[in-house]
């Protein structure tokens, strides 16, 4: 009988890995080449796709299947075991949602993201306000429906980071204030980098682009690169791995770490086990865990001079008269200047959390309603100027410069200064096991992605994020190796005392 039900059970799966393979394709298209006039028609498309599949997560029949499997989990495969059980847990999430509240989320989701787009061009924000407005108290439905006693933000918290709260996030991001603020104050004069914003025609960096991703040791095969406002990674499979960017033609290290971020993203996907790589545990077990690859192969390794020296004579073979004055040194210096800015996705190391922190203390409040939708952009400006001491002109340089929100992505945030602060962890614990530095400065990166996929990669979604990093660190999670990784690099590039 368990048997019948496991195979059932597979061919359940393997449908509905056709449908979210499907949404997963369009929703890339949205954001890449989809002409503007297609949104309506595709919205629609979502909708109904998103009836079926809420149809096939929360059915009476699916559920037996699940509850049969996990009442006699010492006979069935443990991947299958471990998918019944998160499913379990999602179907519950999902269910309490009703349908027709759910369909039209979906919808409304879909059309924010196009009028996002076009709002961040025109610098409006009152333009993209009610569809902002529906999304945020759509989630404040959804959360209450799901835990009606919790406080809602922690709920959106737990969907990208399991555990992860507000009680722990205060604490983090007070520690990282705390460390972090003195060290920003003390840096005065800046280095030379005009260099990085001459003449770089995209053409050529597209050629750079193809090379960055063969050091991080992309399987072209696997995974291909495209063009977006806003660069993210989409994975369908391990073997449908899709990294975006967005080329600036007066700002060469823009999207250089645009492709070192997205592809640690995809080195990640590209790293799970064979094994699993079809079932829905195929993939990153969450977002914080996820933003650790990329922020690790972007800044720590990337940003890294070792890093720089392996990659530069490249660099200097593609663009020869844009780089022909600059070294190696003048390049590592250049690409970790730190300085107080306005787009988080162009931050430095050492401020980027506070960017971070910023959108984090927005959501709580949202929330908590202690903030209105209408308010934000106001409530921005004025966090910027508290915290990094800028003036925001714009609202395209301000509150509409992510694409977060306009997906409905209130909770993930955070997961970005949490994986950095993973990832500074995590280079310690494999220092222990291989000379890294030999390895970045030869441009060999292979023994270190072997060893991500040993610790972290190949279990996908078999563990709990927090027990899988306690495992990969040998130790609980610290946050003073991040404060304390970014004092020591700062300290030493300004020569801070």
């Amino acid at each position: 009988m368990i048997r019948e039900t496991v195979e059932n059970y597979r061919k359940y799966l393997e449908k509905l890995r056709a449908y979210t393979h499907a949404m997963g394709l369009m929703s890339y298209d949205m954001n890449t080449v989809m002409p503007k006039g297609a949104g309506p028609v595709v919205g629609a498309t979502f909708g109904v796709l998103s009836e079926v599949m809420y149809d096939m997560v929360t059915s009476e029949e699916t559920e037996a299947m699940q509850r049969e499997i996990l009442a006699h989990r010492d006979e069935v495969d443990p991947a299958i075991v471990r998918t019944a059980e998160l499913a379990m847990e999602e179907r519950e999430r999902i269910a309490c949602i009703p349908k027709d509240e759910f369909v039209q989320y979906t919808i409304d989701q879909t059309t924010a993201d196009q009028v996002w787009h076009e709002a961040k061009i025109k610098s409006d924000f009152q333009m993209f306000l009610p569809h902002l407005e529906k999304l945020i108290a759509a989630k404040k439905r959804f959360a209450k429906y799901y835990k009606p006693d919790a406080r809602v933000y922690d709920t959106l918290l737990d969907e990208y980071e399991k555990g992860l709260n507000t009680a722990v996030l205060d604490k983090f991001f007070a520690t990282v204030r705390e460390r972090l603020v003195p060290v920003i104050a003390k840096i005065k004069d800046q280095p030379d980098v005009s260099f990085l914003h001459r003449h770089y025609p995209t053409a050529d960096q597209r050629i750079f682009s193809d090379y960055l991703m063969d050091v991080l040791g992309l399987d072209r095969r696997y995974c291909v690169i495209g063009e977006t406002e806003h660069p993210f990674t989409t994975e369908f499979t391990k073997y449908d791995v899709r990294i975006t960017t967005h080329y600036h033609e007066d700002a060469v290290e823009l999207s250089m770490y645009s492709v070192i971020h997205e592809g640690g993203h995809a080195t990640y996907e590209r790293g799970i086990a064979d094994g699993i790589a079809r079932l829905p545990i195929g993939k990153g077990v969450s977002m914080s865990v996820h933003e650790c690859q990329s922020r690790f192969f972007e800044n720590i390794i990337g940003r890294s001079e070792p890093f720089i020296e392996a990659i530069f004579p490249k660099m200097q073979e593609i663009f020869p008269e844009q780089l022909k004055d600059v070294t190696a040194h003048d390049m590592y210096v250049a690409v970790n200047k730190a300085e107080p800015s306005l787009i988080r996705t162009e931050a430095d190391e050492l401020t980027y959390a506070l960017h971070v922190m910023i959108r984090y203390e927005l959501e709580k409040r949202l929330f908590d309603g202690d903030l209105e939708p209408k308010d934000l952009p106001a409530e921005w400006n004025r966090m910027y100027r508290e915290y990094l001491g800028v003036d925001v002109p714009d609202d395209r340089r301000g509150v509409l410069q992510d694409s977060h929100w306009a997906s409905g992505l209130f909770g993930y945030f955070p997961s970005y200064a949490v994986g950095s602060a993973y990832g500074a962890q995590l280079i310690r614990r494999i220092e222990q096991d291989l000379d890294v530095w030999t390895l970045v400065r030869a441009g060999d990166l292979k023994p270190i992605v072997a060893w991500l996929t040993e610790h972290i990669y190949r279990f996908g979604c078999m563990k709990e994020p927090g027990k899988l990093m306690e495992e990969a660190f040998g130790a609980s999670f610290d946050p003073m190796y991040y404060t304390d990784y970014l004092t020591k690099k700062y300290s030493e590039l300004y020569h801070l005392d």
